[in-house]
């Protein structure tokens, strides 16, 4: 799995790059190459390969919108989702240099300005991680106003991975647990604090995530405290830290949230 800023500066973009794309992209590229068309919960998906080669990833998608309904609280997206998937490398990288010229490589892409969300990748060895982190930050964004950086990360870190591995078996656990044994905890301030995509290295995503895994399955009040604090974005109320939040509703948040780890056991 790859993390860091190979991943974080595909994410969000779309600030400006892509505006001059989504504005006067011509409608007939979408038709090129597409072989097949299928709709999965809020996504439709185009592809340059037969879609039944991927159909748990599809499931998956159509899922995930429930399980962040679930676990956040948040309503279900207010508009569907594009999906748009190339047989390789190279035919992803020409359809990039055509329709977004000004947009710097990545594996993978979540598109949104004025118009739907769209995400863009290829199949590569981490194809199913990179759809489910792009459609995570794409069912956020299409609920929510603006989600924080980290937290914004750290959900698409915890959905990325198959449902039965989120729990247990994410590959960042045996960083964060090594860390720990060095009285190392994640600082949720320092998070708060990052305000660019390209300022997140590998274990800002690892440390971001903990903190997603400690609101789902640790104390009640932390995964209540984390619901509150998004509604607070979709009712335009000013939201705060939710370090601060935190440590009002679980204090000693940090030094609950590293026994949370030593804890945790299948």
């Amino acid at each position: 799995m790859s993390h860091g800023p190979h991943r974080s500066l595909r994410t969000l973009l779309f600030v400006a790059m892509a505006l001059t794309w989504l504005t006067a992209r011509p409608q007939a590229t979408l038709a090129s190459n597409w072989i097949d068309q299928r709709e999965s919960g809020p996504f439709l998906c185009r592809a340059e390969f037969p879609l039944n080669h991927i159909d748990g990833l599809l499931r998956d998608l159509a899922r995930l919108q429930d399980d962040l309904v679930r676990c956040l609280g948040v309503p279900p997206a207010e508009e569907p989702i594009e999906l748009y998937f190339f047989r390789d490398k190279w035919s992803y990288s020409a359809y990039l240099k055509k329709h977004l010229p000004r947009v710097p490589y990545r594996r993978a892409l979540y598109v949104k300005q004025n118009g739907p969300g769209r995400v863009y990748s290829y199949r590569s060895s981490e194809f199913e991680t990179d759809v489910r982190h792009e459609c995570t930050h794409a069912l956020l964004h299409s609920v929510l106003p603006v989600v924080p950086l980290w937290l914004d990360e750290g959900l698409a870190e915890y959905f990325e991975v198959p449902e039965k591995q989120r729990a247990y078996g994410n590959p960042h656990m045996d960083s964060l647990m090594w860390n720990l044994r060095l009285g190392i905890a994640p600082n949720l301030e320092k998070l708060e604090k990052l305000g660019e995509v390209s300022d997140m290295s590998n274990s800002q995503y690892r440390d971001a995530w903990a903190w997603v895994h400690f609101m789902f399955h640790g104390p009640r009040e932390a995964h209540a405290e984390l619901g509150r604090f998004l509604q607070d974005f979709r009712d335009n109320a000013p939201p705060g830290l939710l370090s601060q939040r935190l440590e009002r509703r679980v204090p000693g948040a940090r030094q609950q949230l590293a026994a949370h780890f030593k804890g945790w056991k299948r």
